[in-house]
């Protein structure tokens, strides 16, 4: 990639499944040789994980309207560095990335990680879709087929050693179904609960923080089930607490990829998932994971206990979903189409 500066830029949220990706696929393409200046709103956790892969980011504030500092800086940056690409992750970035006649010339991409609006991406040349539901969204906004490109995400499979239930109050013998993501109403964890109350004997371990800690919390003792739940904040131990678990659960309201789903394929555990946007798009029913309707507790129960009691599904459901994992969202792969793409529109 001798020749082939990019320029990353993303305004992110401390946790979320964007900006996680956006970690990884960044000290992915730095092993991979390619020559990179990485921007981040500041974020001391973000920017050590970064630093430790060799990759020294420039942390900027990324604030609101009254923000100038953010734009002069990476207008400067940009002159310094003469990106001939910038990829920006999601709108606050993609917003403020100055004009390229202030910054030196450079070809513009912007990824997206949802429907986002996409009047804010008016002055880009390209767009990334995560999905190829989104791919269609924005062609169907009216951008052209051969300026918005499909590239997806890739996991970390390394396999991990489960931990100790016993350490999360949880009896050996239990059905654990672990939940990953933002406590936010999209994620539809409300219908989890629902679902686990609904069951004898399975524990539902939640890894994520966000608005509803307290309100999920009030439900659980509502329901009786406090006993049965537990919440695990913000982990990066994704890996072992899919050893863990017994089957991964996805009960998105709203969903354009589902990530986890990924995650939990790569480490080869059961899905169970409601079948929102991307969960959808990614599961073969009954192949890769189970299906059920969105909003639907009595089915979510009805597909974690059809799992749990049968031990030749699971081992088929886990199977499927590791051969998905690697037809296509693998380091490798991934890496490859993102530098092939870098190539084309330079």
């Amino acid at each position: 990639m001798t020749g082939l500066r990019v320029l990353q830029a993303m305004a992110g949220a401390p946790h979320g499944g964007a900006e996680a990706f956006f970690t990884r696929l960044v000290i992915a393409l730095h092993r991979a040789g390619l020559s990179q200046r990485v921007v981040i709103r500041r974020d001391a956790a973000r920017a050590a994980k970064l630093r430790a892969a060799g990759i020294d980011p420039v942390e900027l504030p990324f604030g609101g309207p009254l923000d100038i500092a953010t734009p002069l800086a990476l207008a400067r940056i940009s002159r310094e560095f003469r990106p001939r690409i910038v990829l920006s992750w999601m709108s606050r970035a993609t917003r403020l990335m100055p004009p390229r006649v202030l910054a030196g010339g450079y070809t513009h991409a912007a990824r997206l990680g949802g429907y986002y609006d996409l009047k804010y991406y008016r002055r880009c040349d390209h767009l990334v879709g995560n999905t190829r539901a989104i791919v269609d969204y924005a062609r169907a906004g009216g951008w052209p087929a051969d300026r918005v490109h499909y590239l997806p995400n890739f996991v970390d499979a390394a396999p991990a050693q489960p931990l100790d239930r016993a350490a999360f109050d949880t009896p050996r013998d239990a059905t654990v179904v672990l939940g990953l993501g933002r406590l936010h109403p999209n994620k539809g964890f409300d219908v989890a609960l629902d679902a686990v109350a609904k069951l004898d004997r399975v524990w539902f371990w939640l890894a994520g923080e966000g608005e509803l800690r307290e309100s999920l919390a009030a439900q659980a003792r509502r329901l009786g089930i406090e006993g049965r739940v537990r919440f695990l904040g913000w982990r990066e131990d994704i890996a072992a607490l899919l050893a863990s678990a017994d089957m991964l659960v996805c009960p998105s309201r709203h969903e354009p990829l589902g990530n986890v789903v990924i995650e939990a394929w790569a480490q080869a555990r059961p899905v169970v998932a409601a079948a929102s946007d991307g969960p959808a798009a990614l599961i073969a029913h009954g192949t890769s994971g189970l299906l059920t309707p969105v909003e639907d507790a009595g089915a979510l129960a009805a597909a974690i206990a059809r799992v749990a009691r049968d031990p030749a599904l699971a081992a088929q459901l886990a199977a499927g979903g590791r051969a998905a994992y690697e037809s296509g969202f693998t380091e490798a792969a991934v890496v490859r189409d993102y530098l092939d793409f870098f190539k084309r529109i330079a």
